[in-house]
């Protein structure tokens, strides 16, 4: 199942108080760091920003969410500065199998964002385009960020086929703190998501993602009512 996206709009730059942060061009937009709060307190995950009707949507592993109280977004974060300004998690979807027994095979998120002075976050940033069709082997660009680095590192490499419902990427030092990294195709296809088997991996060298199939795409569907 393959969700069609809107254009790109142009990138409008926001402050947080920092002086109107300028982006940094090599990383994209709609790729930021979750922290708790505010961005003094170190960030924990990666997400990104998915087309949705509402605009306002992102994705990440379960495993990086929990609860929404306290956790903020920040796309494009890079030195301590969020040029695209941070925005407040609203609502969380996750699948009840998550919930009940944190299912590997589920450790998928998605997660509505508060508007920032009257703009919802796709507006600002772009986005990818979910592909919830199963798909993988695809060439993928993966964006996260280490914890114990101000700036994300990119991978680009072929995703495969590692178990029944899961896919893994070959990509060194994506440490902890990258977990909700987006698998992006050339065409801008959110194929991946990194979690899932092992947490997203037992090493920093291999990282793993759910197959984003019929849970992702009842999961979406949930979000984008």
């Amino acid at each position: 199942m393959l969700f069609s996206a809107a254009a790109l709009v142009s990138i409008v730059a926001l402050s947080d108080a920092r002086d109107d942060p300028a982006p940094d061009p090599d990383i994209p937009s709609y790729v930021g760091a979750l922290f708790s709060n505010d961005l003094d307190g170190g960030h924990f995950c990666t997400a990104s920003v998915v087309h949705s009707k509402g605009r306002d949507l992102i994705a990440t592993a379960a495993h990086c969410l929990g609860d929404a109280e306290g956790k903020v977004f920040a796309p494009g974060y890079h030195d301590g500065q969020a040029p695209y300004g941070t925005w407040t998690v609203e609502k969380i979807y996750e699948d009840k199998s998550w919930l009940d027994d944190e299912d590997e095979d589920a450790d998928i998120a998605f997660a509505t964002l508060a508007p920032l002075d009257g703009k919802e976050i796709e507006d600002v940033t772009g986005a990818n385009t979910l592909d919830a069709s199963g798909r993988t082997g695809d060439k993928v660009t993966v964006t996260g960020y280490p914890s114990d680095l101000d700036h994300p590192l990119s991978c680009t490499v072929e995703a495969t086929a590692d178990h029944d419902t899961g896919q893994r990427v070959d990509c060194p030092d994506f440490a902890t703190g990258t977990s909700g990294s987006p698998w992006v195709t050339e065409d801008g296809r959110l194929v991946g998501v990194l979690g899932g088997y092992k947490g997203g991996g037992e090493t920093d060298d291999v990282s793993y993602s759910i197959v984003l199939g019929e849970l992702t795409a009842r999961l979406y569907e949930q979000a984008n009512g």
